[in-house]
């Protein structure tokens, strides 16, 4: 009998054992399914649960820039950190359309206003690139860097020649001879072309404009550096597109020195995500986090937010090689 109570004592035990160890499993697993919530939810910063601690902020800009919400709201959200003591924006993009770039432009700005912010070119800042670039005070480049290009392009196909040869007439009703043109069915009259050339000779001035009031720049040294072309990081000193060169460790010292932001900070990265984004893109960044391929479902964002863009049509701040990328 006292054999039989002992060993009804020691199931007890290990009952209870098992139990608390159930429930230490499940609130482990509630604080990890929290954590990814939390990671989501925060704007996809590299470390979401420390993001409360001291820290300076790195929001990237790269691929083709378009107006995106997610990323309007990313920046509202640093911007509101009481974590964040500075920003640095690393760019690597050939620019985008001119709405997206202003968009991007005026959120930096506002950015700026109440956090010190350093740009840094990692590869590119081109076109509408490098009016997210001239948003921050201060710009760090690396010498073989690609700077500038600094114009407005709008193409579309012209397929009349095309048409005719197969035989397709496109017929059209309007109610004026200038509306829906250029249409890529027929050739281009003058003065539908005139009428082009001055929507981009106006949004060119007011590109120029930006650039010579944000690098505090006069007619001559505006005129030097605003026919399309780019420059290397090593030129772009010189023509005050950027005021220095080094890496993203400079851009830092730039803001410890100058901004007063404290050293050693950690830099984290924060990244946009919307709540669709959480559905598909978000849990395919997880996923890819976790195995190492960090940057696969940005790089596929990116690509579906140019494809969109183009689709839309507009006036494009955009360095293409091999392309006329400027109208002046």
């Amino acid at each position: 009998m006292a054999a039989d109570a002992e060993l009804l004592i020691d199931r007890r035990r290990l009952r209870r054992k098992l139990s608390l160890w159930r429930v230490l499993g499940i609130g482990g697993l509630v604080v990890a399914v929290g954590a990814v919530g939390l990671r989501v939810r925060s704007g996809g910063e590299a470390l979401s649960l420390g993001s409360v601690r001291p820290q300076i902020a790195r929001i990237s800009v790269g691929g083709f820039i378009a107006g995106s919400e997610s990323t309007t709201k990313l920046i509202e959200r640093v911007r509101d950190s009481s974590a964040v003591q500075g920003v640095v924006v690393s760019i690597s993009s050939p620019g985008g359309t001119t709405t997206g770039s202003e968009e991007l432009y005026r959120n930096l700005r506002s950015l700026a206003e109440k956090k010190p912010m350093v740009a840094f070119v990692d590869g590119t800042a081109a076109s509408g690139a490098y009016i997210a670039a001239i948003a921050a005070d201060h710009i760090v480049a690396r010498e073989t860097a690609l700077v500038g290009s600094i114009g407005v392009l709008f193409q579309y196909p012209d397929l009349s020649g095309l048409l005719d040869k197969v035989g397709v007439k496109v017929e059209s009703v309007k109610s004026a001879p200038l509306k829906a043109e250029p249409s890529g069915f027929t050739p281009t009259s003058p003065e539908a072309r005139a009428a082009l050339a001055a929507v981009v000779g106006d949004t060119y001035a007011w590109f120029k404009g930006l650039v010579a009031d944000r690098r505090k720049m006069n007619d001559k040294e505006l005129a030097a550096v605003s026919d399309g072309r780019v420059f290397s990081g090593r030129q772009s000193v010189p023509l005050k597109l950027v005021d220095g060169l080094g890496g993203e460790r400079q851009a830092i010292a730039w803001l410890e020195a100058e901004k007063g932001v404290a050293k050693d900070l950690p830099v984290l990265d924060w990244k946009p995500t919307t709540k669709s984004d959480f559905r598909l893109w978000s849990a395919l960044g997880i996923g890819a986090d976790l195995v190492g391929l960090d940057g696969l479902a940005t790089r596929l964002r990116r690509v579906s937010d140019e494809t969109a863009s183009l689709a839309e049509g507009g006036l494009l701040v955009l360095w293409r090689p091999g392309s006329a990328d400027a109208a002046r």
